[in-house]
């Protein structure tokens, strides 16, 4: 049975709680009694839950880039895109992996033998490193993890291993390469006790301390306050007891006594323990019994914070049963407030959320805050949720997760799609913000990325991802495109204009112009939902991806001068209106294809 006459929450409140509110107020309290006290304990064990999730899910990033470019680097080096050969290539790439892995420490790529390249982030100022290594000689604390990598297949991350050159410890991921069964190198990754410490540091806040011990081991790994007791690490004691560490607290952790899980509704894989600070202030602390998702790493996470944030809200809940009980005669007249004042918050919650169901987030105003406890925690949450729904709006294409909510779908399944690929680069980046500081640099690339991006979305592209510089975008996924072709070449033409008018504004200024290259190609690609269960992108894999790399690369040797080269393949231009100009190249080789691409420049 269904009502099509709508009801106002207002009066509808007044006059039901009005109506039944005497008769019905003490046994209400009675069951709130005891069914919120076990509400408020399964609360607290989800905010202790989504706590460590968001800890782990920090540490996961880093480890999931570590695992993906040992299995890039091995993939890459299986199609013989390096060789020890030419030591500068693997330089270079070793450059290029390590630089946005800001927790990484080294990357060293050596043969059979122990001998090959290092690359080290070196010191504070982010300059790398990189020169040619012979483990045996220079770095003998990496030699056993070759010789382990040459007796089985399978990557594995080290125990600690001290590093007496760099006065150091550190974790190592050792990827092992195989070919035909025959062992012929290794990638080793490092990260310092340092860069993981800074992991914790930027998680942790003024009450919460994040921090990761050894499996099986009351070790320290990593905490924010580690950098403190490196002095203290040597060959012998790679890692700290938690008594070595500058926090009193914790210190004190192999001493404080376990708090049953169910207390607090706490998963069963997590450890609960209770002590006082040197204040006498009360505090948990949690321990991962072990975590499978760390990707092999011997590490579990942990954290401590003050007790009240479980504590309290039992303390407060006895604290409303007493004086409910006192305002029991009074509650026919709080009944009608308390209407009101339930209503006029859902009432806007429900307005902002038809916004948010429509990922209209810039109209969303932030709900105010509430005397009444859920209904601010509804206000903090429905904040707390559109904020994190903007900011994921950044990182995911607005219209991938309309079309997918449209559908009524909460994921992309793979598919095959014809699908248009676009390439940028700046021609000299590296020359050309030689003298910048690191927030010119910044503001450069933002401002250059946002030129592109607009006209990528106005010509209803999908935004891959922003490497460094670069964009890579697609056309004809999510949604279908008649002609992909020509969405993708009228971007490229809309971003010729926008750097030629954005050089006009910087020569203005004294600045030099920014030159950039752009490839196009069109084909077939498999498009959705690609990576780990734990973590996916939507994105394209293919050879189109590669042929429109490599159209971008190709342009410094057609025109190296140009302000803007926009090279497309014969499957692109076959398919542009006749306003579009172009001109014939040829055909051309490309690193990576047997057969030569027919080329064409598209001219604005």
């Amino acid at each position: 049975m269904s009502f099509r006459t709508k009801l106002f929450i207002t009066p509808t409140l007044a006059t039901v709680i009005g109506t039944f509110v005497l008769l019905t107020a003490a046994s209400i309290l009675i069951i709130q009694a005891v069914t919120s006290e076990k509400v408020i304990r399964q609360m607290g064990g989800v905010v202790v839950d989504l706590g460590m999730e968001s800890s782990e899910i920090a540490l996961i990033e880093q480890l999931h880039a570590v695992v993906e470019t040992a299995k890039y680097t091995e993939a890459s080096w299986d199609k013989n895109d390096f060789s020890f050969d030419n030591p500068d290539l693997i330089i270079a790439y070793l450059y290029g992996a390590l630089a946005p892995m800001d927790r990484v420490s080294f990357l060293v790529l050596v043969d059979e033998h122990g001998e090959g390249i290092d690359v080290d982030r070196g010191d504070a100022d982010g300059q790398l490193l990189a020169g040619a290594v012979e483990l045996a000689s220079e770095i003998p604390s990496l030699v056993p993890l070759t010789e382990k990598a040459a007796k089985q297949t399978t990557p594995f991350w080290s125990d600690p291993v001290f590093m007496p050159s760099r006065e150091h410890t550190y974790f190592v991921y050792t990827h092992p390469f195989y070919e035909n069964g025959k062992y012929y190198g290794s990638l080793l990754t490092g990260m310092s006790l340092e860069r993981m410490s800074e992991i914790t540091w930027h998680i942790s806040t003024e009450d919460i301390t994040v921090f990761l011990l050894k499996e099986g081991t009351h070790e320290v790994i990593a905490h924010p306050v580690l950098f403190e007791s490196f002095d203290k690490l040597t060959p012998e004691n790679p890692l700290l007891h938690v008594s070595q560490v500058s926090d009193t607290f914790l210190a004190e952790f192999s001493d404080m006594p376990k708090v049953r899980n169910s207390t607090f509704d706490i998963a069963e894989g997590l450890d609960l323990h209770a002590g006082y600070d040197n204040e006498g202030y009360k505090r948990f602390v949690i321990i991962e019994q072990n975590n499978e998702n760390l990707m092999g790493m011997p590490a579990r996470i942990g954290v401590h914070f003050p007790a009240e944030y479980l504590d309290q809200p039992l303390k407060q809940l006895t604290t409303a049963i007493i004086v409910g009980t006192g305002l029991l005669m009074l509650s026919l007249l709080g009944a009608i407030v308390l209407a009101r004042r339930i209503a006029r918050p859902v009432q806007r919650a429900a307005v902002a959320a038809k916004d948010v169901a429509n990922l209209n987030l810039n109209a969303v105003a932030p709900l105010p805050s509430s005397v009444i406890r859920e209904l601010d925690d509804l206000s903090k949450g429905f904040n707390a949720m559109v904020g994190g729904l903007t900011a994921f709006n950044r990182y995911v294409p607005k219209t991938l997760v309309q079309k997918l909510l449209s559908e009524g779908r909460a994921d992309a399944p793979p598919e095959e799609r014809d699908v248009a690929v676009l390439f940028t680069d700046i021609a000299g980046f590296t020359s050309a913000s030689e003298g910048m500081s690191a927030t010119e640099t910044a503001a450069f690339v933002n401002h250059h990325l946002s030129l592109l991006g607009t006209e990528i979305t106005r010509q209803d592209g999908t935004i891959d991802k922003y490497i460094g510089d670069s964009v890579m975008a697609f056309w004809g996924a999510p949604d279908r495109l008649e002609n992909p072709a020509e969405h993708a070449a009228r971007a490229a033409l809309g971003m010729a204009a926008a750097i030629h008018a954005d050089n006009q504004e910087r020569k203005s200024h004294g600045k030099q112009p920014v030159r950039i290259r752009i490839g196009i190609h069109l084909g077939p690609l498999v498009v959705g939902d690609i990576g780990a269960p734990g973590r996916v992108n939507y994105t394209v894999i293919g050879d189109t991806v590669n042929a429109a790399s490599r159209l971008e690369s190709l342009g410094k040797e057609i025109d190296p001068d140009a302000e803007v080269m926009i090279l497309a393949s014969e499957e692109i231009a076959s398919n542009l209106s006749n306003d579009i100009r172009q001109e014939r190249i040829g055909p051309q080789m490309v690193k990576g294809r047997v057969e030569p691409l027919q080329v064409v420049r598209l001219l604005f």
